[in-house]
This record gives C-alpha cells, sequence and structure tokens, in this order.
C-alpha cells in the first residue's frame, strides 16, 4: 500500500535542491543569459561548504558553536557559488562568449572542482571508505521546527524538514515577488527581452545581466549545500550528487520561467525521482531507471505543449541566450 505520509517528505527533501536551482536559474535567465552551468555550480557550493565545514569541525575539537557550525558552510557556499558566477559573467557578458559552450564548460569545470578537494579532504582525514562525514555539522542544519514530532502526520508532512527547506520556499516567493512587483525587477525582465532596447532606456545592461547571474548561482549553491549537509546528513561522496543539477534546469522549463510555481513542481520532481522505491518494479533495475525518466519525459510535454500554444507569457525571454553587442545598436 502506498504510504504518502512516508514518501511526501522524501519528495520534498528531495526537490529542495531543485528548488534552490531553478530559482537561481530563472533570475538568470531573466536577464538573458542561459547558464547551463548550474549543475556545476551546485557542485561547488556543496563543496565549499563542506570544506569550511571540515576545516571548522577540525579546529574546533567537536564542540562546535550552532551559529559558526550554520554560517561557516553558508558563507563558503556562496562564496564558492559566486566566484563561479563571475567566471561565467566574465566570459559571456564582458569576454561574449557562447553562452552555451561556456555553460557546459561551467559544469564539467564545478564537477572536477568539486572531485578533487573532495577527494583531497578524504584523504587528509585517512578514511577507508571514499567519503566525509559531517555529522557534527550537519545536526544544525536538520533541526526540525517546535512541534515535528508531537503533532503527528501535520508535524510529518509540514514540520519535520531542516531551515535551508523552508528558505527555498522563501527565497522562490522573494523571486517571483522581485520579478513581477519591483521596479528592478521590471529592469531586468527588460533586459532578458530586448537588451538593446533596454540600454536606449538608460537601464545599466552589463550591471543587471553580473547581478542577475551572480546572485542566481549563489541561490543555486545553497541546494548544492543543503544536498550534503540535510538530504545527505552531512556525508560527501565524489560524483554523488546525481543528475539533480538538470533536473533543476528542467524544472525552468516545467514551470515556465515563474519561481513561486517551482516551489509545488520541484516536490513533484522530487517525488517522480524517488516513485521507484514506492512502486512495484519487481526488483527489475530497467524499470526503476525507467521511473527516474518521468521528470523530464514531462518536461519534454510541456515544452511541446508551450511551443504550440505561442502564448507570449509563456515563453523564455526573447534575447535568452544571445550575447549584446552595444555597437549593433
Amino acid at each position: 500500500m502506498f504510504d504518502f505520509v512516508s514518501f511526501f517528505p522524501r519528495a520534498v527533501m528531495q526537490g529542495i535542491p531543485l528548488l534552490y536551482g531553478s530559482t537561481g536559474e530563472i533570475l538568470t535567465e531573466k536577464s538573458g543569459n542561459l547558464n547551463l552551468g548550474i549543475p556545476g555550480i551546485m557542485y561547488v557550493g556543496a563543496i565549499s561548504g563542506v570544506i569550511g565545514s571540515f576545516f571548522y569541525e577540525q579546529a574546533s575539537g567537536g564542540s562546535l558553536n550552532g551559529f559558526l557550525a550554520i554560517i561557516i558552510p553558508i558563507l563558503c557556499s556562496l562564496l564558492g557559488s559566486l566566484l563561479m558566477g563571475l567566471i561565467y559573467c566574465f566570459l559571456t557578458v564582458t569576454l561574449r562568449a557562447n553562452q552555451n559552450v561556456t555553460g557546459l564548460a561551467m559544469t564539467t569545470f564545478g564537477v572536477g572542482v568539486g572531485n578533487f578537494f573532495g577527494g583531497s579532504l578524504i584523504k587528509l582525514t585517512g578514511s577507508e571508505v571514499p567519503s566525509i562525514a559531517l555529522s557534527n555539522t550537519s545536526v544544525f542544519f536538520k533541526t526540525t521546527l517546535p512541534g515535528a514530532s508531537s503533532t503527528g502526520w501535520f508535524g510529518q508532512l509540514f514540520l519535520s524538514y531542516g531551515f535551508l527547506a523552508y528558505v527555498a520556499i522563501l527565497v522562490a516567493l522573494g523571486a517571483s515577488y522581485f520579478l513581477n512587483h519591483t521596479r528592478p525587477g521590471l529592469h531586468l525582465r527588460a533586459v532578458g527581452e530586448s537588451a538593446s532596447t533596454a540600454d536606449a532606456a538608460g537601464i545599466n545592461v552589463t550591471k543587471y545581466k553580473y547581478l542577475a547571474t551572480c546572485i542566481g548561482s549563489m541561490i543555486a549553491g545553497l541546494g548544492g549545500l543543503y544536498y550534503v549537509m540535510d538530504y545527505a546528513n552531512g556525508v560527501w561522496s565524489n560524483n554523488a550528487f546525481g543528475d539533480r543539477g538538470w533536473l533543476a534546469i528542467a524544472l525552468v522549463i516545467f514551470t515556465i520561467w515563474r519561481p513561486n510555481v517551482s516551489i509545488l513542481a520541484s516536490i513533484l520532481f522530487g517525488g517522480l525521482y524517488i516513485i521507484n522505491m514506492y512502486l512495484p518494479t519487481g526488483g527489475q533495475m530497467a524499470v526503476k531507471e525507467l521511473y527516474k525518466m518521468l521528470p523530464y519525459v514531462i518536461t519534454l510535454v510541456v515544452l511541446i505543449i508551450v511551443s504550440l500554444r505561442k502564448k507570449r507569457e509563456d515563453q523564455p525571454p526573447a534575447s535568452l541566450g544571445l550575447s549584446y553587442f552595444r555597437e549593433e545598436r
């Protein structure tokens, strides 16, 4: 029998990294930058937080201050993903390199950086297994809301998550409000629709592209940190992140570039990602892999429907993926 009470929390925890990644990518794409480096950025955000928490645990001798145990990995994650965003912007905005090629290169680079530093930390610990366990730090990230264990199914469904899960929801709602109800949000969308028109109206195109991409990268990096510190219980293993970064990009298309819709859609994607554990497969790995394809199949269906309907509000920013040459204005 399908156990929804145990399924839903796991779907939420699977979906939170996707929500961070998709929110960051939506902000980026609204500026006209197509950043396919989100998987690499999430990877760097995760390993940066792991590095910070690893050295703090080593320096503290196991006696951790709760505030520092949280703030150090978060700051490290934000700085690492910010650096990746700056590299992407320098290449695509300043040097006007091809955005598709740059994004794919950033993904390869980010995974390589994560595996290099992850492997180095594993050697430092002298662990017999290829992983790093930061369970002392993870406890602070996994602390649930009051009443999670005393309110039955309600607490299990809605109160049993670490604080980064609720931060992801607030960030998505804030991004939606910013894009649709503020003047800077309007300027950002104008840059994404037509950079030359925005430039002619006095909007600093370069500034908006840099800010949107860097802030979006920092948000996406927190998704990687959440995965390690909360979902994976503080355990880092090279190449354990899977295809979640690509799922986050697929989620952008699925939600038609709307951060508020991403909240429920990320839970749906998270549920589809683990549905193979709750549906009968007869022990066949091939059937399980087919179940894991569901988020991508649904995204393709949505993309086809949106393309056929051709409603302007459902389309991506008009200048998405195109470099802006002011001299051609």
